[in-house]
């Protein structure tokens, strides 16, 4: 029997479509929830910066309960400290209570970032890979386990670039989307002004790819990229207004907060003028910090923060922050790839994991911040981890290359397992225990 001629409509080679992974990323997150949550309240008192950020949220959680409560941490926005105060007044002020909702907020983070991967992509491998790298990235699951304000701000831009790319890959939710972004955008920023430089990338996407287009209605076209249908004016409510809206409101609480014996500093200020005090405490001169690194070495891994080294709970424990060695330092070479391969075929999805790590480091260039540690690699451990992942993908399709894609996030979760009783807070055997695990200097 003859075989049937292809029809241009129904060609005889027609491109693979990739199925979308989302049960095997919903499984993945299921299992990084449950190893987060794991001996969540270990240890059982404040360590680290939950010893700043811990007694602010109590003052909120004092707000709400007995009508008073005192400003504390004003260098900070209120968000993340409102939630740290609501699972303690749900769970209680105990390990559980301080700690649940940036756990809660790391699952989000972990879902949204693969997500966005995968409509960034649409590659099945890459999407998977990440979620591996970025489960055993060491970065993520340390902050998923601690009382600190970057777990929320993390989340906050996850679900944005998840809602955005979402958008720009599915149009017919465009508008939906946008909405969830600007909100997910000044939650970002209503929990850490290090989302700043994050923040204002979808709606500077939007503008220069519509302009791009050369339409000749630029405000009022409806149709080019990024999501046809919307309007560069209504992109401009949804990514510029509702941002800020949303920001604002998350200081509301700050006006009822005195500040000992006087009325709320924000009340005495306004909004704009408390914004003034922000900005000069967090640009102020800091004492030197035995931890206190520079981006150089953020980059290259060389400088770690021991959270936690101590006997507690019966045994000493240990919470050491550092990049996963191998793919913190495979990433660097993926990036370099990933910006060649991106501008040469014009792969977006490639690009944007280069520009997205350029933009969240870039800021650490120029901020007025003379003393800085290696937690504000955090955003940009994503993107590179981002890049490792379709890096991964690209040689899967090489002759010889598809073993070492899936050795590498095997290797991954290799070298995270060997780390993770110094990153959990498990028990050592000793006080000098953590001498096995200092491959570096710069760890000690």
């Amino acid at each position: 029997m003859a075989e049937a001629q292809a029809s241009p409509s129904h060609p005889a080679h027609s491109p693979p479509h990739p199925r979308d992974p989302l049960a095997w990323v919903l499984a993945l997150t299921g299992l990084f929830a449950l190893l987060t949550g794991w001996r969540l309240a270990i240890p059982s008192i404040p360590y680290f910066d939950e010893v700043h950020y811990l007694p602010a949220a109590r003052e909120i959680l004092s707000l709400f309960t007995e009508g008073q409560g005192a400003y504390l941490n004003r260098e900070h926005p209120l968000l993340a400290k409102l939630l740290i105060a609501l699972s303690m007044g749900v769970f209680g002020d105990n390990p559980l209570g301080w700690r649940i909702m940036p756990w809660l907020c790391g699952m989000l983070a972990y879902f949204a970032a693969v997500r966005t991967l995968w409509y960034a992509s649409a590659d099945r491998f890459a999407t998977l890979a990440f979620a591996v790298l970025l489960a055993t990235g060491f970065h993520l699951f340390i902050h998923a386990r601690i009382a600190m304000l970057d777990m929320v701000m993390v989340a906050g831009l996850c679900v944005a670039a998840w809602q955005f790319v979402g958008a720009c890959a599915q149009p017919e939710t465009g508008r939906r989307r946008l909405a969830l972004t600007g909100i997910a955008i000044g939650c970002a920023l209503g929990a850490k002004w290090n989302a700043i430089p994050l923040a204002i990338v979808p709606g500077l996407t939007f503008f220069i790819a519509r302009a791009l287009a050369g339409r000749r209605r630029l405000l009022l076209s409806r149709r080019g990229a990024p999501v046809p249908g919307i309007t560069l004016v209504e992109a401009f409510v949804w990514l510029g207004i509702v941002p800020l809206v949303v920001y604002a409101l998350t200081f509301l609480p700050g006006y009822w907060l005195a500040e000992y014996l006087r009325p709320s500093p924000l009340a005495e200020k306004g909004l704009i003028g408390f914004h003034r005090d922000i900005f000069a405490l967090q640009s102020q001169l800091m004492t030197p910090h035995r931890y206190m690194s520079t981006w150089p070495q953020w980059v290259l891994n060389l400088r770690g923060i021991w959270y936690l080294y101590e006997p507690i709970d019966g045994a000493q424990r240990g919470v050491l922050l550092i990049g996963n060695p191998l793919t913190m330092w495979l990433g660097l070479p993926a990036l370099l790839w990933c910006l060649a391969r991106g501008v040469w075929v014009r792969d977006w999805a490639r690009l944007g994991a280069v520009i997205g790590y350029g933009a969240s480091l870039g800021l650490w260039l120029i901020a007025p911040k003379p003393v800085q540690f290696y937690y504000h690699y955090f955003v940009p451990s994503f993107f590179l981890l981002a890049a490792l992942a379709l890096a991964c993908s690209d040689l899967r399709r090489l002759p010889r290359g598809r073993w070492l894609a899936w050795a590498i996030p095997a290797a991954s979760a290799a070298v995270f397992a060997w780390f993770f009783p110094i990153i959990a807070a498990l028990p050592l055997a000793r006080a000098d225990a953590y001498v096995a695990w200092m491959w570096l200097d710069g760890w000690r």
